[in-house]
């Protein structure tokens, strides 16, 4: 089974995947780990990941690919989740067409609905807390970087929420709810 999260930064998304990987043994494939792990692993993707970061440019499209089809190529467990990744139409294009050559399906697409400003009281105020209890921050966990994230996902990632409605993949639950909640939310729309 693969699965697509969708939602803006802070909605809970890393946490719902580490779920999924704990109780269905599925893999989380996070844009960032993979770049990182690339970035430290010494192949040849790795060395280009590596000279593209250390100039300060943005990964394109085809490294981001590349690393997924490497991925898809390993041991597939219970299937994927793709955290962080398509963030585009292009990409989600680009994804169908890998998913296709690997003789794999996208089964679910799950957008965690948020209402913004709830979103933003909640990060903030658990950065606060976190602060209170010696705990380390994001540094972009502040009211402005999470507004800026959020203009960010809106302009480039939304699309994606119609593109995948339009083809009949898209689920939509409440991401503010409770873990628990949200939890089955998701296994709802996976059992069925």
């Amino acid at each position: 089974m693969n699965i697509i999260l969708l939602g803006p930064p802070g909605a809970g998304k890393g946490t719902q995947a580490k779920f999924l990987c704990e109780e269905r043994g599925m893999i989380q494939l996070s844009t960032g780990d993979m770049l990182r792990e690339a970035k430290d692993s010494g192949t040849e993707m790795g060395k280009i990941v590596a000279d593209v970061m250390a100039r300060g440019d943005l990964v394109t499209d085809e490294i981001v690919i590349g690393l997924i089809r490497e991925k898809l190529k390993g041991d597939k467990k219970g299937g994927f989740i793709f955290d962080g990744f398509p963030r585009t139409l292009a990409q989600a294009d680009a994804l169908a067409d890998l998913l296709a050559e690997e003789g794999e399906t996208l089964d679910y697409v799950i957008e965690l609905q948020v209402n913004d400003e709830v979103l933003v009281q909640r990060i903030v105020g658990r950065a606060q807390d976190a602060r209170a209890a010696g705990q380390t921050v994001r540094a972009d966990d502040n009211e402005e970087s999470l507004k800026v994230r959020l203009m960010a996902y809106y302009k480039q990632t939304s699309p994606l929420i119609g593109y995948y409605y339009a083809k009949g993949q898209l689920s939509s639950i409440d991401g503010l709810g409770e873990m628990a909640s949200v939890k089955a939310a998701i296994a709802k729309i996976v059992d069925a």
